[in-house]
């Protein structure tokens, strides 16, 4: 006789999203880890003093790096007030994760009825932040903890920042198990397809250049070993080979700051080209499973006028993955799947071993 949480985990099993079934009865933990936003005009110049601050964000001394980061977030808050007045006066980030955490709960109580599971958030640099997460995990008392960032691909700025505030922070029980990243997960590629083709189709299936936007990072930290350009890159080839053939598509990265070399080309030289080759755009924001500041005001506003002023024939953007089903499907897949495998593991293949930012190839500190 077969267990009630059998036949859905063996369905899930058969999309590739789970490769072993455990049906152990625990209280599981699921932390979902995110950037955070402010949630008014009054959050804006704390929530940049917190990402500034962030030795992953400017790796200075503290005694450097506390005044630089009040500076820089009090030159910027004006400016980043008004971009968010745009959204309402704040980031719908939270809201969007929230969404997400209740869809992602309701598939693994589905998936694993056996298991106590309970999906929890805790943002980097806003509330709830890192700290609370962990006291309410704590006050769960789980048997299992799985630490699940909504970043799918690793970098030592996003994932490994969060994993380091968790640790300092989280003084409960249970096993800890961690997704360092699951950047070829057959559920996020399938959503990522499905949105720009649903783009596509609704606009008349126009002439198009494919530009998977991901948020930048400077040149020096890919040089340090972190995986995170490479998983980008892996991700938009599974995206475009899903898609099939005949999509021009090209990798490009937004929301570059400060003096450094970032990663290129950019987006808006990405559009740039486009615009002088005569074709119109697509713009999927590949790194991004919400909408924040980087999708509703980079890329519908700024990027949307730039893209006029050259002349260029059609812009759309594919809207992110939310909650579309087989991507919280994919998501739980994640999630379950990390219970069977090590206590620190990718969601698939890992990265290769040049890559020694990777917490694999670092005692299993901070990473992937």
């Amino acid at each position: 006789m077969t267990s009630p949480v059998s036949r859905p985990l063996r369905d899930v099993c058969a999309r590739g999203l789970v490769t072993t079934v455990r049906t152990k009865g625990s209280k599981v933990a699921v932390v979902l880890f995110n950037l955070g936003g402010p949630d008014g005009p009054s959050a804006v110049r704390p929530f940049l003093e917190n990402l500034f601050s962030d030795p992953a964000i400017i790796s200075l001394p503290w005694i450097a790096r506390k005044p630089l980061a009040a500076l820089i977030a009090r030159l910027r808050r004006k400016s980043a007030t008004a971009n968010y007045a745009l959204m309402g006066g704040g980031s719908p980030l939270l809201a969007e994760t929230q969404s997400q955490a209740k869809a992602l709960e309701a598939v693994l109580r589905d998936l694993a009825p056996d298991r106590d599971i309970k999906v929890f958030i805790a943002m980097r640099y806003w509330r709830p932040m890192t700290r609370q997460a962990a006291d309410e995990v704590a006050t769960f008392d789980p048997d299992e903890v799985v630490l699940t960032p909504l970043y799918p691909q690793f970098s030592t700025t996003t994932t490994g920042s969060s994993l380091k505030a968790w640790r300092e922070a989280y003084r409960g029980g249970g096993e800890v198990r961690t997704v360092c990243c699951w950047h070829n997960n057959q559920g996020l590629i399938e959503a990522h397809a499905a949105r720009i083709r649903e783009t596509w189709e609704a606009a008349g299936r126009p002439k198009v250049r494919l530009l998977f936007s991901a948020h930048g990072l400077p040149e020096r930290i890919v040089e340090q070993g972190d995986p995170y350009q490479w998983q980008i890159e892996k991700t938009c080839e599974k995206v475009a080979e899903r898609l099939g053939h005949g999509w021009d598509w090209q990798v490009c990265y937004q929301s570059r700051v400060g003096p450094l070399k970032w990663l290129g080309p950019s987006t808006p030289e990405a559009i740039s080209a486009a615009a002088a080759d005569g074709v119109g755009v697509i713009l999927d924001p590949i790194a991004f499973v919400s909408d924040h500041i980087e999708t509703l005001v980079e890329l519908d506003r700024e990027y949307a006028e730039m893209a006029h002023q050259l002349g260029v024939s059609v812009y759309l953007r594919a809207p992110v993955v939310g909650v579309l089903p087989g991507f919280i499907t994919g998501l739980a897949g994640v999630v379950l799947g990390a219970l069977q495998r090590d206590i620190i593991a990718p969601d698939g293949d890992g990265c290769p071993r040049a890559f020694g930012r990777c917490a694999q190839r670092e005692g299993r500190k901070s990473g992937c």
